[in-house]
């Protein structure tokens, strides 16, 4: 039997890094199996979990929670394959959490699941603007979890964490609220047994307009083409990211400046510097950096705004960053 987690959370409230932190708790004799879905085309959050010690599939580009499209039942059936100790589950920030959990917990996968606690991640701050607390996806699945993990604390003035507390009195219904700091959930918290059976309403998911090519074509460059675009749209949000290929080379602080200056709310991505590797981590005002040596197989970046974009805009600004100046 495999155990599984699904790990949500809104746009921005860690799941990655959360992710990454539990990975490397994982015990030394079992193996571990990641399924994620982005709400982008291209597929960041799987570069940023590469080489993490766990067998990864990506659904980039859509809707995870739509079971009947099957990417995720033909995903979740692949990893099974991998006979995983421990299956965790990431669903994009802007997915509802129902038909995932009405999936793992039908007939279908009894006999080769057991299905563990739902974490739902959780930046306090966004308890202060209704455009997150008035979303049907960000109420949900709160209200879907057995263990709600108050993430980025460490960021957190008084008056979020008064809020926390008076939202944790009328909402969490007993359940478990865990303030962290940078995803540094201990493991103990995957453990729990799944509790929360409670009723959800059926999601309003979107199905975004042909951007083509799609999904899983988006993480390849066709032919000699070095680099490439896809947009996405839906639930009032709409995102674009670029995949460059091998040889695309980004300029440090140029790049650095154009992440942190881009009118858009969030941003992320993995792209090859002349030091190696630089990943991006944007939320709002919120820039989380990372470098290695080794540089990565590709380039890709991601962002996603509510409403409408200049994209046009942005790609021209990044594209004049890149050291060897190719179209």
């Amino acid at each position: 039997m495999t155990c599984v987690n699904v790990i949500t959370g809104f746009l921005g409230s860690g799941k990655t890094t959360t992710l990454r932190h539990l990975l490397s708790q994982k015990p030394a004799h079992e193996n571990w199996a990641i399924l994620v879905n982005e709400f982008g085309e291209i597929g960041i959050d799987g570069a940023l979990l590469a080489d993490q010690g766990a067998v990864l599939k990506e659904i980039p580009g859509g809707c995870m929670c739509c079971v009947n499209g099957l990417p995720m039942q033909i995903g979740l059936n692949m990893l099974l394959k991998q006979k995983p100790d421990r299956l965790l589950i990431e669903p994009t920030g802007l997915g509802h959490p129902k038909q995932i959990l009405s999936l793992l917990t039908s007939e279908t996968y009894e006999a080769w699941l057991t299905v563990q606690a739902t974490l739902c991640l959780l930046d306090a701050r966004q308890l202060a603007e209704p455009r997150y607390t008035e979303n049907e996806n960000f109420r949900d699945q709160l209200a879907a979890a057995d263990v709600i993990v108050a993430n980025k604390q460490d960021t957190y003035q008084p008056e979020d964490r008064q809020r926390l507390t008076d939202w944790a009195a009328g909402a969490a219904d007993g359940r478990p609220v865990v303030a962290v700091q940078q995803g540094a959930l201990p493991l103990e918290w995957l453990l729990r047994p799944r509790e929360n059976q409670r009723d959800l309403p059926d999601g309003a998911h979107h199905h975004a307009a042909a951007a083509a090519p799609r999904g899983l074509a988006a993480l390849s460059l066709p032919g000699n083409q070095r680099w490439r675009r896809a947009l996405n749209q839906g639930q009032g949000y709409s995102s674009c990211g670029w995949i460059f290929d091998d040889e695309t080379v980004f300029d440090t602080i140029p790049l650095l400046e154009w992440v942190r200056l881009a009118p858009v709310e969030r941003v992320k991505g993995v792209l090859r510097i002349a030091e190696g590797t630089l990943r991006i981590n944007r939320q709002g005002q919120d820039l989380q950096i990372e470098t290695q040596q080794v540089a990565p197989a590709d380039s890709r970046i991601e962002v996603i705004n509510p409403g409408e974009t200049d994209w046009n805009a942005l790609q021209r600004a990044l594209l004049k960053i890149r050291l060897d100046g190719n179209a």
